[in-house]
């Protein structure tokens, strides 16, 4: 999307302060996250061999950054896009049981984003993964998850405005669940963005059921990898999908606002279903993929959340670089900074 300026914007927090209140969110989100949804923390791998399948590869056509490795004959790693694959594989490692699970941080580069307010070529996210049972792959399992990390997400914006009241609170205290085919309906003439918009600015908040699956008019309204959520299980709303998105109404630049992508993982049958769908059954040759078809990895749901994105939104900032150190172009700081936006 282009550079948003919001109009009489205005700087809530120094930077030094912003770097306090920061630190601040991120100890007490990820605390009270474990507590919710019954994680451990675990340490996570910047880079993973290439030509495994372990690596997210987002909407697939994505390129990871990669690299030879000297000492092994030149094989390839390739930094991660995230690590919702890697996650499960860990799971199972760790002998998890259900109803438990784990959490790190996780750190990306994405080079083909457009750098904007939003989208930076650094990514931080807590990217988490819990064991579930067979019984526990329906909707109702899925909502009350979301609930769990929303409460949190409340939490914390209470937590920044007890400590500063001049950023006060904006989101709504429930969020509203909305299926993609459900959106189409409602706003059949505007774009799958577009729909997503008014989806968010009339609620405040709202998950996103069914990304990556195709609707009724033969689109997508966003694409999902085939290889970890399960965007086509038929769930009791009698659509598809058991995975989606949190979407928050930004107060600051009046657009929605991505926080988390998350869902039930992919069981043997939905892989290959999806595998077909997009026209790559051979990934089920890769070592991930054949794991989880040979049923040596647990069933699980996971998702990422975004660090910054959840500093920025709670913090009421304008732009991602006021709370993360990347690189910007030289016109988009200097454009920032006329408007009182300081890029770190």
């Amino acid at each position: 999307m282009p550079l948003i300026i919001p109009q009489r914007y205005k700087l809530k927090l120094l930077p030094e302060t912003t770097e306090m209140a920061i630190k601040m969110l991120k100890d007490a989100f990820q605390e009270r996250l474990a507590k919710a949804l019954n994680l451990r923390r675990v340490t996570a791998p910047l880079f993973v061999l290439s030509g495994t399948g372990l690596n997210d590869d987002l909407n697939g056509n994505e390129q990871a950054v990669s690299f030879p490795i000297a000492d092994m004959g030149g094989r390839r790693a390739e930094v991660v896009h995230s690590l919702a694959k890697w996650k499960r594989v860990k799971l199972g490692a760790y002998d998890i049981a259900p109803g438990f699970g784990l959490y790190t941080d996780m750190n990306a580069i994405r080079t083909h984003e457009q750098l904007d307010n939003l989208h930076s070529l650094y990514v931080d996210q807590w990217d988490w993964e819990k064991t579930i049972t067979r019984e526990d792959r329906n909707l109702e399992y899925l909502k009350e998850t979301v609930r769990n990390i929303y409460r949190v997400i409340k939490e914390c914006e209470s937590l920044i405005y007890a400590e500063f009241p001049h950023i006060t609170p904006t989101l709504p205290d429930e969020i509203t669940f909305i299926h993609t085919e459900e959106l189409l309906q409602q706003y059949p003439h505007l774009t799958p963005k577009e729909r997503e918009a008014e989806a968010a600015r009339r609620y405040g908040a709202i998950f996103l059921i069914g990304i990556g699956q195709q609707l009724s008019d033969g689109t997508r309204h966003d694409g999902r990898a085939p290889d970890y959520d399960d965007w086509t299980t038929p769930n009791s709303d009698g659509y598809l999908g058991l995975n989606g998105d949190i979407v928050l109404w930004n107060t600051v630049l009046e657009t929605p606002f991505e926080l988390s992508s998350m869902g039930i993982r992919v069981d043997k049958e939905a892989l290959l279903r999806q595998l077909d769908i997009c026209g790559c059954p051979e990934r089920a040759q890769l070592n991930f993929h054949r794991a989880l078809l040979n049923d040596e990895l647990p069933l699980s749901i996971g998702g990422g959340i975004g660090q910054s994105r959840f500093s920025m939104f709670l913090l009421q900032k304008a732009h991602i670089g006021e709370v993360q150190a990347s690189i910007w172009p030289e016109e988009q700081i200097a454009e920032c900074a006329r408007h009182n936006i300081h890029l770190l």
